[in-house]
């Protein structure tokens, strides 16, 4: 039976709108001299295999994991050749991400695309930071439109500050951007489709404009997605994200606080957000993201104060 937590290497990802705070705020050692925007820490996909770092299956590509332990990793019904359904990223935002938006599942397929339903956990931020997610109340298709030609699309979005401990689910079809000054924990659908809308005037890092994708972005908005409202930070626990692919609970625990989870039931995701906890014998730090095995059960006691994340409910 597998008892123990699965860990895998982080794969950065240079973004030109990314920095070095992964390096200064989490303490990674990153790539030396380039802004490094993301880091996947737990994906399946064709183009991005995370790997196993530690424990008996040291070196195993994910994909490699499932298919010699998909039922104890994942539960015995799940199809040996399916892909692991979430992926979790840390993204440092030092300059504005691109305005885009997502494509719904009844459209994406339609456009070569996945859908992608993510969930912002904000880890830290510089004073005054904010988040784009909707549109402003009582906008249109037309108008919206409109201000792509004028380049006024800032008043066409739904704009909010936020501080550390808050955080937003974002549907498939709400168009969004991260403003500069977030470092976030990303949970979202395995999905790689982005359509930009717009960049804000920017270059990517070869110099040239990036590619804008307006028609799909156009078809994939939902026209009805006015101003949402995040979740705010609170020192207490509970269901901060709830959707059709997954849910995430906020366990906020003081030093030497225990808390059960039950094995032979799903496999779960904890990502440790701040502070630090000890389960089924390892030490996980502030950034750390593990999968925890559908077979066995863990012991979660914080060594000191700590915030950890629960991804749960994905599993089908």
């Amino acid at each position: 039976m597998m008892r123990d937590i699965i860990l895998f290497q982080p794969i950065y990802q240079e973004r030109v709108w990314g920095g070095r705070a992964l390096e200064t705020n989490l303490s990674r050692t990153l790539p030396p001299s380039a802004p490094i925007g993301e880091s996947w820490e737990i994906v399946d996909r064709a183009e991005a295999q995370s790997v196993v770092r530690g424990g008996k299956y040291a070196g195993l590509t994910f994909r490699a994991l499932l298919a010699k332990e998909g039922a104890a990793v994942m539960g015995p019904d799940w199809p040996a050749t399916k892909s692991f359904p979430i992926l979790i990223k840390w993204l440092d935002c030092r300059e504005r991400l691109s305005l885009q938006v997502h494509p719904p599942a009844g459209v994406a397929g339609e456009l070569g695309g996945e859908p992608k339903t993510e969930n912002w956990y904000i880890a830290d931020t510089r004073p005054g930071a904010k988040l784009i997610v909707g549109l402003k109340r009582g906008m249109t298709r037309a108008r919206f439109e409109q201000a792509v030609t004028d380049q006024t699309l800032e008043a066409c979005v739904h704009r909010f500050p936020v501080t550390a401990g808050d955080s937003i689910l974002v549907h498939s079809g709400q168009v969004h951007a991260i403003d500069a000054g977030n470092l976030i924990l990303e949970i979202q659908q395995n999905s790689d489709t982005i359509y930009r809308v717009y960049d804000w005037g920017r270059v990517g890092l070869d110099g040239k404009p990036r590619q804008m994708h307006l028609a799909q972005s156009l078809r994939s908005i939902d026209w009805k997605d006015f101003e949402p409202k995040p979740v705010r930070g609170a020192p207490t626990s509970g269901v901060i994200a709830d959707c059709p692919e997954f849910s995430i609970r906020r366990l906020v625990l003081g030093a030497g606080e225990r808390n059960h989870i039950s094995g032979g039931q799903q496999p779960r995701l904890l990502s440790v957000v701040s502070g630090s906890v000890r389960c089924g014998g390892t030490l996980l730090n502030r950034g750390d993201n593990a999968l925890l095995p559908y077979a066995a059960a863990f012991a979660l006691i914080a060594e000191t104060t700590a915030i950890v994340l629960v991804t749960e409910n994905f599993a089908g």
